[in-house]
C-alpha cells in the first residue's frame, strides 16, 4: 500500500485537493495530476532549472520538491504568465529578443526571471546574468535571455515611476 496524503495546493490562483504519494514530485504533480505541462523535466536532479516554478513566490526546482511539501502553499507555473492568448511582457520580450530557440528551458527561465523581477526590479544586465546563470540553456548563448529580462526590468521600473508620479499628483 502506498503512503498517500491528502493535500491542498493553490496553483495559479486555483485551489486543488489531491491525494498524492509521499514521494511524488511537485513537477509530476503539476504535469500529470493537474495537466500543467508547461513545467518541463530536464535533468530531474535540480541542475538544469527547466522545472523551475514559484512556491510562495520563491523559485524552486519542482523536480526536487515533493508535492506533499506544497500542501497549504501557493504555486505559480509558466501557465500563470499569459492572459489567454495575450503573452505577458516577459514572454513577449523573450520572443522579441530571441531569448528562446528550442524552448525547452524557456518555462524555467521565465519563472526564475519573474521571481527576480518581482523582488529585485533595479538590477542591470550583470546582475540579471548572474541570477539567470542558475538555469541552463544549450541553444541561445544567454544573450537574448539577458536582454529580454533587462528590458522588462527597465519597462517595469518606468511604469512604476509613472504610477508613483500619478499618485503623488
Amino acid at each position: 500500500m502506498k503512503d498517500q496524503h491528502l493535500v491542498t495546493i493553490e496553483v495559479n490562483g486555483r485551489e486543488h485537493e489531491l491525494l498524492l504519494d509521499a514521494r511524488r514530485t511537485l513537477a509530476d504533480t503539476l504535469r500529470e495530476d493537474l495537466g500543467l505541462t508547461g513545467t518541463h523535466l530536464g535533468c530531474e536532479h535540480g541542475i538544469c532549472g527547466a522545472c523551475t516554478v514559484l512556491l510562495d513566490d520563491q523559485p524552486v526546482r519542482s523536480c526536487l520538491v515533493f508535492g506533499v511539501q506544497a500542501d497549504g502553499h501557493q504555486v505559480r507555473t509558466v501557465e500563470s504568465l499569459a492572459d489567454g492568448d495575450q503573452l505577458s511582457d516577459l514572454q513577449q520580450a523573450f520572443s522579441d529578443h530571441h531569448g528562446l530557440q528550442c524552448g525547452f528551458c524557456t518555462p524555467g527561465f521565465l519563472m526564475l526571471a519573474e521571481a527576480y523581477l518581482e523582488t529585485e526590479p533595479e538590477g542591470g544586465p550583470q546582475e540579471v546574468r548572474e541570477v539567470l546563470s542558475a538555469n541552463l540553456c544549450r541553444c541561445t548563448g544567454y544573450q537574448g535571455i539577458v536582454e529580454a529580462v533587462t528590458v522588462v526590468a527597465a519597462d517595469r521600473r518606468e511604469k512604476a515611476a509613472v504610477t508613483q508620479r500619478a499618485g503623488d499628483a
